[in-house]
C-alpha cells in the first residue's frame, strides 16, 4: 500500500526509539529500563517462557501503531484511519496461516490466556466438562484451576502421567474421556518437557464427541522451525503464544480450520477482548517473518541439542531430571537429591544470576524446577557453555559465601560473552 506523504528519515529518527530524550524527560523509568537491561546482560535467562526478541520486533513494538484504536476486524473496523493496520493485520494473518500449514488465523488475543478463553467461549457453554492435563502434573491455570476463570466456569477433569516414566498415560486418557464425556479434550503442558501425540489425543476426542484445542504456547517455536510436530493437523483449535521460542512479542494467537474462523473470531471480538494492539501484531508479523526463515529453523535445532546438552549435564551433576530428559527446549528437574527444594532453589540459583522457574513435582507435594534454552541460544550459545552451565548449576546449590560469589562472577562472565543485544 502506497502512503502518499511518507515522513522523512529524520521525522523517522525523531518518533524512534530515542532513549536520551526518554532520560530527560522521565529519568526514573529510564532508569528502570537500563536497570532490567543490565539485569537481562549480566545474568543468564533460563525462564522457559522467556526469550529476546530481535530489534526489528522491538522497533514494531515502539512505533506509531501504538496510536491507532482498531476494534474489529481488517475491513470491518468500527474506527476510521485504519486502512494501514488493516495491511499490517492482514500481512500477519497471512503469514501465521503460511508458517503453520493453517486455514485461519487470529492474532488479536493478548496472552495465551486469553487465546485460551477464547477457544473455551467459542466451543463451550459454562458448566461443560473439560478434560485437560492435571494442574500438579503441569497443566496450565487455565486448564482448570479454581483461581482461574476455566476453574470457576467449567467442570474440570484432570488426567496425568506414568508414575515410572513420567509419560502421559494415555490409557488414562482414554478411560477419563469414556467416563466423563468431556465437551472438550485440552493437550498441553507449561513443563512436559515431550512431545504430546496429537494423533492419539485426537482419536480419544473423536471417539467421545469431544473437540480437541491444543495449548501449544511453549512449543509454537520449535514447531514454526520444524523441530516439533505439529497439533494444527490433528486439533479443532490450536492456542498459542508468540514469544518463548517463537521469539516474538508478548502476545497470543488462534489457528484453526475455516468451519470454525467465525466463531473465534467473534469470541475474541467483541466477546473477551476490545480493541486490537496493532503495534503488537506488527510486531507478531515480524517475527513469524523471521520464523520463516532457514535461519530460525537452524536457531531451533540449536535450542533442543543446547536442552538435550543441559539436562543430561543436570543428571550427571545429581539432580533428577523429570522424564529422563527433553525433546523440546524445556527441562524439569527435581533438586531434591542436593538437599534442596525447588523454592530454595531457585533463589539460590537467582542469587548467582541463573533465573528460572519453579513447577509443580508429580506425585508429591513439593516443587522442582522448570528451565529452558531459548534465550541462551538467541544469545549464540551452544552445547560447550550448556555443560558449563550445568556446572554452576549444582556450584550455586552447594557454595556459601566466598564460593557462590565466586559463581556469581563465572556468571557474569559467560554471559558478558553473549550480549543480548549487541552495542
Amino acid at each position: 500500500m502506497s502512503v502518499t506523504a511518507a515522513p522523512d528519515a529524520a521525522h523517522i529518527t525523531h518518533y524512534g526509539a530515542d532513549f536520551e530524550a526518554l532520560r530527560r524527560q522521565d529519568p526514573q523509568i529510564a532508569e528502570v529500563i537500563l536497570g532490567e537491561l543490565g539485569r537481562q546482560s549480566d545474568s543468564l535467562q533460563l525462564i522457559a517462557a522467556e526469550n529476546f526478541t530481535s530489534p526489528a520486533v522491538l522497533a514494531a513494538l515502539g512505533s506509531p501503531l501504538a496510536n491507532k484504536y482498531a476494534e474489529g476486524y481488517p475491513g470491518a473496523r468500527h474506527h476510521g484511519g485504519c486502512e494501514l493496520v488493516d495491511a499490517a493485520e492482514r500481512i500477519a494473518v497471512e503469514r501465521a496461516m503460511t508458517l503453520f500449514g493453517a486455514q485461519h488465523a487470529n492474532v488479536q488475543s493478548h496472552s495465551g490466556s486469553s487465546a485460551v478463553l477464547a477457544a473455551y467461549a467459542a466451543l463451550l457453554k459454562p458448566g461443560d466438562t473439560v478434560l485437560a492435563m492435571g494442574l500438579s502434573y503441569g497443566g496450565h491455570l487455565t486448564h482448570g484451576s479454581p483461581a482461574n476463570f476455566s476453574g470457576r466456569w467449567f467442570d474440570f477433569v484432570g488426567y496425568g502421567i506414568d508414575a515410572d516414566t513420567g509419560l502421559i498415560d494415555y490409557g488414562q486418557v482414554l478411560t477419563l474421556a469414556r467416563q466423563h464425556k468431556p465437551k472438550a479434550l485440552v493437550c498441553g503442558s507449561i513443563s512436559y518437557p515431550r512431545h504430546p501425540d496429537y494423533a492419539v489425543f485426537r482419536e480419544i476426542a473423536d471417539e467421545v464427541g469431544a473437540y480437541l484445542i491444543a495449548d501449544a504456547a511453549h512449543p509454537m517455536g520449535l514447531i514454526a522451525g520444524g523441530v516439533a510436530p505439529s497439533p494444527v493437523p490433528y486439533a479443532d483449535v490450536v492456542c498459542a503464544t508468540t514469544h518463548k521460542v517463537l521469539r516474538g512479542p508478548r502476545g497470543g494467537m488462534i489457528l484453526c480450520g475455516a468451519e470454525l474462523a467465525e466463531r473465534i473470531d467473534r469470541a475474541v471480538f467483541p466477546f473477551t477482548q476490545g480493541g486490537a494492539q496493532m503495534h503488537t501484531i506488527a510486531a507478531k508479523a515480524v517475527a513469524f517473518g523471521e520464523a520463516s526463515t532457514p535461519a530460525f529453523s537452524a536457531y531451533t535445532r540449536q535450542v533442543v541439542a543446547n536442552a538435550r546438552v543441559l539436562a543430561d549435564g543436570l543428571a550427571a551433576e545429581g539432580l533428577a531430571v523429570l522424564t529422563g530428559g527433553t525433546d523440546t527446549h524445556l527441562i524439569s528437574a527435581d533438586p531434591a537429591p542436593l538437599g534442596v527444594d525447588g523454592r530454595t532453589a531457585r533463589g539460590r540459583l537467582g542469587a548467582a544470576g541463573l533465573v528460572l522457574d519453579t513447577c509443580a513435582l508429580p506425585y508429591g507435594d513439593g516443587r522442582g524446577i522448570r528451565l529452558g534454552t531459548a534465550a541462551v541460544t538467541t544469545q549464540g550459545m551452544g552445547e560447550s557453555e550448556m555443560a558449563r552451565i550445568a556446572a554452576l548449576f549444582t556450584a550455586a546449590l552447594r557454595e556459601e559465601g566466598e564460593g557462590a560469589r565466586e559463581v556469581r562472577a563465572e556468571v557474569r562472565e559467560l554471559a558478558g560473552r553473549f550480549p543480548p543485544y549487541q552495542g
